[in-house]
């Protein structure tokens, strides 16, 4: 007789295990790029937005900064948590693929980072400059420069020089690229 009350005990043990595991995986995972009530930190992975550091996650430029309309006329941006970056850039239609690494570093000046590209394809080059998202993370300011090879007189941003200051200032707002979020 014990050994079925034991056994009856077991059973009802396991059932709510079972059921308790059962509402664990119905969780939802973040892979819809939002994160929940349901979601942690962890389970995210980097792949939500909430999760996402820096300039990770997927970005629109439309329009573009004025220094880019004669390239392109629309940008969506993907820097993935792996330091990887994808940039499709239509212009007429027409579409451009760039891809690369990146690196960026939270700088001392408020909430901007440094960031450096190094792309890879369809030409190598390499650009430098600064970003920085929004609270919210709906929103970035973006501006960099290309470094390598090198354009006579034109020196990437830095946060000490905020927003406008490619090559000194010398470009005004005209290099600044503002992005919204992409879910």
């Amino acid at each position: 007789m014990k050994s079925l009350k034991l056994f009856g005990i077991m059973v009802l043990f396991a059932s709510i295990i079972m059921v308790s595991c059962g509402k664990e995986d119905d969780k939802g995972t973040c892979a819809d790029g939002i994160k929940n009530q349901d979601e942690t930190d962890i389970d995210c992975g980097g792949v939500c937005t909430a999760c996402l550091v820096g300039v990770q996650g997927k970005w629109k430029s439309f329009p573009v900064a004025p220094i880019l309309a004669t390239l392109a006329d629309s940008i969506i941006a993907e820097f993935k948590a792996n330091n990887t970056y994808t940039v499709n850039q239509w212009k007429g239609g027409t579409k451009a693929v760039l891809i690369g690494t990146y690196t960026q570093t939270k700088s001392s000046v408020g909430s901007i980072y440094t960031i450096t590209l190094s792309q890879s394809s369809p030409t190598s080059l390499t650009a430098e400059g600064i970003f920085e998202v929004a609270a919210d993370k709906l929103s970035m300011k973006y501006e960099v420069a290309q470094t390598e090879p090198s354009i006579p007189n034109v020196t990437p941003p830095t946060p000490a020089g905020g927003f406008g200051s490619t090559s000194g200032g010398a470009f005004g707002q005209l290099n600044i690229q503002n992005y919204v979020s992409v879910k």
